[in-house]
């Protein structure tokens, strides 16, 4: 390859980080006078990859094996992300495809690595440096009604079964005037709503209720949510901003993983079931609507049947109003991964099953809940139907209407039914045409 690529596309895989971490790839790429490719075929393809879960590397280089054209070419590829992190070099004796690796840390780099890329040099760039690649970033410009916005990275909890420390680092609080400027572009370009981000939010430094305050501060935005949260970090001053600050929406995703105190132990979360139900006890009295939201894990060895049951007995206790569940993956180099007590295959089916089937009746008693309430929603999208757009209420679920309204609109809805995942509403007001 002689040329620099002209077209690019980013394709994210895994949580919000990624996508933010794509977005500010895409911002580096353009500002570098690339455009966005029109549809799947581009010059360049930038696979933001994801390594939590099993054989994530597997399916990234199949992804990069579909890239070849029918004629024999393809695209320059970058494999970035955390599964670039965690094979580093190895990624280009895996396939002769990959033209350059760039770890999460390190993608501020993308343009001289694809200048070095062009000349035919492979570069390779996992460093982990403590100087913040957000300095090297363009500046924010455009948005669209809901933005994220990455304010910590990395993660110093180790806990046994996650990869995050050693892909993502350790954990890095970006400056707070950063922040609150990165906001205030969002908000300049469109935004209405911001998700701060973190792999774990809530141990931002700086102090995370202070920080919303400020982004509550800023006019145009009017929601403000955060994720993701560890328990041990859920401060009394956190808590009380969920009472204090209107923007911040009534919603909260706190990961338990388990509900048997041997497990969480065995998980090194630093927490028991016990004190992640006062937590929660003291944000209900902090804000009674709030919409508890979580992760699980089953099938983590050593788990047991009685243990398993304790997971179901903090399932009724909450309440959960959304939830993600998996079944424990072992991931290379973690402690985990070489713990004894593995559960067979078909116990994770049954139990993840048991389990889901437990979250759901909890989502739908909490979205019966809200039949007959008035609401604001935040159009995003829209909808299959004519005339139907979408968008999210207070408590994240996806909302559907009938409306002229359009995307980044707020509008005044009543609910007036209750599906598994999302909600049915009437607007209150009619928007002319």
């Amino acid at each position: 390859m002689t040329n620099l690529p002209k077209t690019y596309r980013v394709k994210s895989f895994g949580c919000q980080m990624n996508v933010y971490d794509g977005d500010r790839m895409a911002e580096l790429l353009s500002a570098q006078g690339m455009a966005p490719a029109l549809g799947e075929d581009a010059d360049l393809v930038v696979l933001n990859t994801c390594h939590i879960r099993e054989k994530a590397a597997d399916r990234a280089y199949s992804d990069i094996g579909r890239l070849r054209r029918e004629d024999g070419s393809r695209p320059m590829v970058a494999l970035a992300g955390c599964v670039a992190q965690a094979e580093g070099a190895e990624a280009k004796t895996r396939s002769k495809m990959i033209d350059l690796v760039v770890g999460p840390q390190a993608y501020h780099r993308l343009p001289e690595m694809l200048a070095a890329a062009a000349r035919g040099e492979r570069p390779v760039d996992t460093d982990m440096p403590a100087i913040s690649k957000f300095d090297a970033l363009p500046a924010r410009r455009r948005s669209g009604p809901s933005a994220f916005l990455t304010v910590q990275e990395g993660c110093d909890k180790f806990c046994t079964y996650c990869v995050v420390p050693y892909t993502r680092g350790a954990e890095i609080s970006r400056p707070f005037a950063d922040i609150v400027g990165e906001a205030q572009a969002l908000a300049n370009g469109g935004a209405r709503e911001i998700t701060l981000l973190g792999q774990n939010v809530n141990a931002y430094e700086g102090g995370l209720d202070k920080l919303i305050r400020a982004v509550a501060r800023i006019d145009g935005i009017e929601r403000i949510r955060y994720t993701t949260s560890h328990p041990a970090d859920m401060s009394d001053a956190l808590i009380a901003a969920h009472g204090e600050i209107g923007k911040l929406m009534p919603y909260l995703h706190l990961p338990v993983q388990s509900g048997s105190d041997r497990i969480l132990k065995a998980m090194n979360r630093s927490h028991s079931a016990d004190t992640y139900l006062k937590t929660l006890e003291k944000v209900r009295a902090a804000r009674p609507d709030i919409a508890i939201s979580g992760d699980f894990i089953v099938g983590f060895p050593g788990e047991s049947d009685e243990d398993f049951t304790a997971t179901l007995a903090i399932v009724d206790a909450v309440g959960y109003a959304s939830a993600y569940s998996f079944k424990y993956s072992a991931r290379p180099g973690t402690p985990a991964a070489t713990m004894e007590g593995a559960v067979a295959p078909e116990v994770m089916d049954d139990r993840l099953q048991r389990l889901q089937a437990r979250l759901a009746e909890h989502s739908l008693a909490f979205n019966r809940a809200t039949v007959g309430k008035d609401i604001t929603i935040l159009i995003d999208r829209k909808g299959r139907l004519p005339g139907q757009m979408i968008g999210k209420s207070p408590w994240f679920q996806s909302v559907f209407v009938e409306t002229r309204a359009g995307i980044g609109d707020m509008i005044d809805v009543t609910v007036a039914k209750a599906l598994p995942n999302s909600l049915g509403a009437t607007a209150k007001v009619k928007v002319p045409a």
